[in-house]
């Protein structure tokens, strides 16, 4: 299968956030299948990060879609997500979960350990990387959908996907 496209992330977040299951994701040799993801859209989301404007923090974010955004939470978890939509509009998908042949990783934490990315994969260009990546599959779960967890504002919206 192929890596997937710019032009996959240059979509509305809600729609890449949903299309993102069942993709594998390419780290260093290592793959999973994405099993569950939360969208993150403009400074008009108060749980997004860029709901305080354009920051050193969220620069990658209101870069070009397809770049990874990765930063650090409680001072000692990773948490990855996809840059999406239009170059100067700041959104992304928190990915939250994926299975590999051998274990669940079931958080944005646990994914990050497990597989190995930290900070220094911040603003990866995944779809011009050799090795991180993420690769279109023939997969297409059912899902369902749910508020976003772990944040304090922005509680209403069902942007939580989860696959089976």
């Amino acid at each position: 299968m192929q890596k997937l496209p710019r032009s996959f992330f240059n979509r509305p977040t809600l729609t890449v956030a949903q299309k993102l299951l069942g993709k594998n994701l390419v780290f260093n040799g290592q793959s999973g299948i994405i099993t569950e993801t939360e969208a993150y859209i403009g400074e008009n989301d108060p749980a997004c990060h860029a709901a305080r404007g354009l920051t050193p923090r969220t620069k990658v974010m209101f870069g070009p879609a397809g770049h990874a955004y990765v930063y650090l939470i409680y001072g000692m978890y990773f948490c990855l997500n996809f840059v999406t939509e239009r170059k100067g509009f700041p959104a992304a998908v928190l990915i939250r979960g994926v299975r590999t042949n051998d274990k669940y990783l079931d958080g944005p934490g646990k994914l990050c350990k497990g597989l190995g990315i930290t900070k220094t994969h911040n603003g990866i260009d995944i779809c011009g990387s050799e090795d991180f990546f993420v690769r279109d599959s023939n997969y297409r779960p059912r899902f369902e959908v749910a508020p976003r967890i772990g944040i304090k504002v922005g509680v209403d919206k069902m942007w939580r996907f989860l696959s089976e």
